[in-house]
Formats: C-alpha cells, sequence, structure tokens
C-alpha cells in the first residue's frame, strides 16, 4: 500500500471533521479536572498532609515525559485506537492489542468510578439545598449511566463540546474561589485567623521519595484521560498536528489548574495538624472552602459543578472506551458487530458494550455494601493500574521507534526521556501493588487476569496477522517519512506468518 494512501484513507467509516479544540477539550473532558480536584486532593492530604501539592508535581512531571511519547509518535500515527496503535506499530501486534485492552479497561473502570462519585456529590448538594432525598448512589450511578449511554450515540463534535462547556465553566467557578482563598489569606481576612505561609510544601516527618510515589497514584489518576485526544486520530481533519497540539494544551492547561486548586486547598484548610486532617478527611473540599470563604451560594454551585464534571468524565471515558473497542473488534474481525457505526459515525454497539461493562462494575460494587467513598476509590485505583500499564507498553514503544530505527531521526540526548518516564511510571506501579492493604492488594490481581485473557486473545490463530495488516493501512506518515507497520519489519515486506 501506498503510504502517502493510506494517510488519508477512511476505510472505518469515522468523520474527519474535528479540530485542535475538539481534541484537547475531548482529552480535557476525559480527564474532568473539576471533578478529580473535588476528591484527589483530599487523597493526596491522606498521604502527604499539607504537601499534597508534592503528589501531583510528582505526576505532572511524569505525565509530561510520558506525553513526550505520545506526541512524538501521534505525528507518525493517527488511529481511533491510541495506545492499541501506538503500540502494535513499534512493538509489534499482540503488544498492541494488549495496550488497547488495557486501556479499555483503563476507561470503563475510571468512567464507573466517576459515575459513583456523582452520587455522592448530588447528596451532598440535595443535603446543602435543605431537601431530605438521599438517593442511593447505585441508582444515581445508573441515571447517569442511561443518559451517557443516549449522549454517547450522538455526533462526536457534540460531545466534544459539552466536555468543553462542563469543564470551561466549572473551572471557572474553581479558579475564582482559589484565588479569592489565596487572597483572603494574603490579606488576613481568612477564617481562624489563617495566613499565607509556605506550609504547603512541607510534608510530614520521615517522608521521602517512596510515599511521594504511592500518593503519586492521585496525580496519575488526575491526569488519566489525557491521551484521549489520540482516540480521535481518525476523527480529526489534520491529526499529525492537531493531536500533538491537543496533549500539549491538555496538559498545560490542567496542570497549571491541579497546582493552583491544591495549594489553594491545602492552605485554606490550614497547614497545621488540625488543617491537615479536616483536608485529608473532607468529603467535598470546594463546598467547605467555598462556604468558609465566600457563601453558601458558592457552596451550592461548585457541588453542581462537580456533579456536570463528573459527568463529563462518565461520558469522556466511556466515549473513549468505545472508540478503543471499535478499532479492536474492526482490526481483529474478531467481533465484527463491535465494529458497527451509526449514520453520524457512532460506534453504537461499542458504546453499548463499554457501558454495559461499566453497569457491571458498578452493580458489582455495590453489592460488596462499601459505601460511596470507597467504592469510587476502588474502581479509580483499578483504572489507574490498567492505564498505568498501557503508558509503560506506550513509553517503551516510543523508544524503540523514535531511537531504535534508520528511518526515524531524533536527537539521541533525548532518549533520556522515554527512559525516565519508565522508570518513573514502573516505580509508581511497584508503590502501589508491593505491600498494600487489602482491599487494594486485590486489585492488582485484577488488573492481571484482564490483561491475561487480552493476552489469550491476541495469541489467537490469525489476530496477529490481522492486526498487523489493518496498522499497516491505518498509518498517518509524516512527511517524508518511509512506513513501516512492525518493529524492525522494512514497509513493502509481506507480513510474516504467524507464529
Amino acid at each position: 500500500m501506498n503510504p502517502s494512501a493510506a494517510g488519508t484513507a477512511q476505510p472505518s467509516g469515522l468523520k474527519r471533521e474535528l479540530k485542535v479544540a475538539d481534541a484537547a477539550a475531548f482529552s480535557i473532558g476525559l480527564i474532568g479536572p473539576v471533578g478529580v480536584m473535588a476528591l484527589l486532593g483530599a487523597g493526596a492530604a491522606g498521604l502527604l498532609g499539607a504537601g499534597a501539592v508534592w503528589a501531583f508535581v510528582f505526576a505532572l512531571v511524569a505525565v509530561a515525559l510520558v506525553a513526550y511519547g505520545f506526541v512524538k509518535l501521534s505525528r507518525y500515527i493517527a488511529h481511533t485506537g491510541s495506545v492499541y496503535a501506538t503500540v502494535g506499530l513499534t512493538l509489534g501486534p499482540r503488544a498492541g492489542f494488549v495496550a488497547g485492552w488495557a486501556l479499555f479497561f483503563a476507561y470503563v473502570t475510571i468512567g464507573a468510578g466517576s459515575g459513583m462519585e456523582i452520587g455522592l456529590f448530588l447528596n451532598q448538594l440535595l443535603a446543602d439545598l435543605g431537601l431530605q432525598v438521599q438517593p442511593p448512589w447505585l441508582w444515581v450511578a445508573i441515571a447517569a449511566l442511561a443518559l451517557v449511554f443516549l449522549l454517547a450515540r450522538r455526533e462526536v463534535r457534540l460531545i466534544t463540546r459539552l466536555l468543553l462547556y462542563a469543564e470551561l465553566a466549572g473551572a471557572v467557578l474553581v479558579t475564582v474561589l482559589n484565588i479569592v482563598v489565596l487572597v483572603k489569606l494574603g490579606v488576613g481576612a481568612a477564617p481562624g485567623g489563617l495566613r499565607l505561609n509556605w506550609g504547603f510544601l512541607e510534608l510530614p516527618p520521615g517522608t521521602d521519595v517512596t510515599l511521594i510515589a504511592a500518593a503519586a497514584v492521585f496525580g496519575f489518576l488526575a491526569f488519566a484521560g489525557f491521551e484521549g485526544a489520540a482516540t480521535l486520530g481518525e476523527e480529526t481533519d489534520n491529526p499529525r498536528r492537531d493531536i500533538p497540539r491537543a496533549f500539549k494544551i491538555a496538559i498545560i492547561l490542567v496542570g497549571v489548574f491541579y497546582l493552583l486548586s491544591t495549594v489553594a486547598q491545602s492552605l485554606g484548610y490550614g497547614t497545621d495538624a488540625a488543617g491537615v486532617k479536616r483536608f485529608a478527611s473532607a468529603g467535598a473540599p470546594y463546598g467547605d472552602l467555598a462556604r468558609g470563604y465566600v457563601g453558601p451560594w458558592l457552596a451550592d454551585i461548585l457541588t453542581l459543578t462537580a456533579v456536570i464534571s463528573l459527568f463529563a468524565i462518565f461520558l469522556g471515558t466511556l466515549s473513549g472506551a468505545a472508540r478503543v473497542a471499535f478499532a479492536l473488534a474492526r482490526d481483529t474481525a474478531l467481533a465484527p458487530r463491535l465494529a458497527r457505526l451509526s449514520r453520524n459515525g457512532a460506534p453504537t454497539t461499542a458504546i453499548t458494550v463499554a457501558v454495559v461493562l461499566a453497569l457491571i462494575v458498578i452493580v458489582g460494587e455495590s453489592l460488596t455494601g462499601a459505601a460511596v467513598l470507597d467504592a469510587t476509590f476502588w474502581s479509580l485505583t483499578i483504572g489507574t493500574l490498567a492505564l498505568l500499564v498501557a503508558y509503560v507498553l506506550a513509553t517503551a514503544g516510543a523508544l524503540r521507534f523514535l531511537f531504535f530505527r534508520r528511518d526515524v531521526s531524533t536527537p539521541k540526548w533525548q532518549m533520556a526521556i522515554p527512559i525516565l518516564a519508565l522508570i518513573l511510571v514502573l516505580y509508581t506501579i511497584y508503590k502501589n501493588v508491593v505491600g498494600v492493604e487489602a482491599p487494594y492488594s486485590y486489585f492488582p490481581y485484577i488488573v492481571a487476569a484482564w490483561l491475561l485473557i487480552g493476552f489469550a486473545i491476541s495469541l489467537r490463530r490469525g489476530v496477529a496477522d490481522r492486526v498487523r495488516a489493518a496498522l499497516r493501512g491505518s498509518q498517518e506518515p509524516a512527511p517524508g517519512f518511509v512506513a513501516s507497520v512492525d518493529a524492525g519489519r522494512q514497509p513493502d515486506a509481506a507480513p510474516a506468518p504467524e507464529r
């Protein structure tokens, strides 16, 4: 196949209609920074105290290093399967399938966790409004899931716009709150006589890099979804240019928002022992700070904003999961029905599968009798571990593709970036797998079982050859680049028989 032709072909039937703003909005919507900071800052404070910001600094550095590989590879590869395609084109078709399988699972479980969290904040909002109605979180999550199912079947441009507007409105309000908190602390008008100080940089006695790495799971979870723009590789007008820009925009904007929010939350509660305890146990940090620093009216608006943001994450993650499942089904031909598209180009059958699996996760966690906060963290942690596995494979693939091929010229000094990214991500996985207490000690086994199923599927006769051929046909070559589908394979060589 002519590589240049492959770059413009659209065998999938997906519509190329999105711009860089749409791709960035999709990534930001998957991240859901407003909903994330409504909960995860408190989680990091539980481990790092007033120095919770260091969990997000660590994760921001690590995610930026991981994003290097995504940015570089997205200039060569445009595919709705995201890491499935990038890993498949750099480490081989079986590794690519497993990476896509892991990413699909990550999106479904992170989405399910966000759906459960909606129940937490909705009930908080109802209580603040003086209403006696407190619906069970299970039914709130199911109702939200039903709405996700209806919206995810619409045109992708509508989805990206909904994600953008939901996060933009919430981010503006939270940023205003952050500034008010910092200003009042600075002028001495904060509740309890709190003042600006450098305590947000202080870590508990005995804290070392291992504890920061353990807390960084909250930071990685906070950035989970930055790679979501890659799933729009076949729906973006100029993916080689716009997808890399979308990654950068999402990480920079969200990173600044997180650092500002975490500092404001730490200082707003107070960096002494009592303040740290309040922060670490806070169920609704926005509401607490808004009531103390502005008024109850803003607390109610911000709680509603958190609900909307969490719904945006729910919609974005399951939409992303559906596109990964669509790509896997289309390229392997194992489940042709999953590769069906609606008239408006939405992978409707894959969306149905993603929604059903999310429902299974939500109902399954409810049957354990877990409180909504525990159920949320369980699902989010499982999803983050699966996502980190996908990041490892994608980063290893970028390292091999960019520095060990004769047809790709990359400055050798940049090799340190993906190597350092691998070290940081692997260490974070290690710290969240080894020595953790139940039930978190069970989660690595759940992820491992899912990965083993994916690996077993990849071993089926003909799967590797079909994936190899499909990725060869969908590669988006950069100008002057000679396409090569398989690691170490010359572009004109026929696919080798499967072993």
